[in-house]
C-alpha cells in the first residue's frame, strides 16, 4: 500500500513522525512524504528529520 504523508509547519512533523513509525512496523506500507517547504530555510525543517526520525521527502 501506498501513502503519502504531507507536512509543512512544525507540529505536523511531531505527528508525521508518529504516522512514520507505525507504518515502518506494519512493513507493507510505502510511505512517499510530501515536504510543503513552509519553512524554506533548511535548517529550520532538518532539524526535525534528524531528531525525529522521519525519512527524508524523496
Amino acid at each position: 500500500m501506498k501513502v503519502i504523508t504531507v507536512i509543512g509547519a512544525r507540529p505536523q512533523f511531531i505527528k508525521a513522525a508518529a504516522v512514520s513509525n507505525a507504518f515502518s512496523k506494519v512493513g507493507n506500507v510505502e510511505e512517499i512524504l510530501l515536504h510543503t517547504g513552509q519553512h524554506y530555510d533548511q535548517n529550520m525543517s532538518d532539524v526535525f528529520f534528524d531528531e525525529l526520525g522521519i525519512p527524508v521527502p524523496k
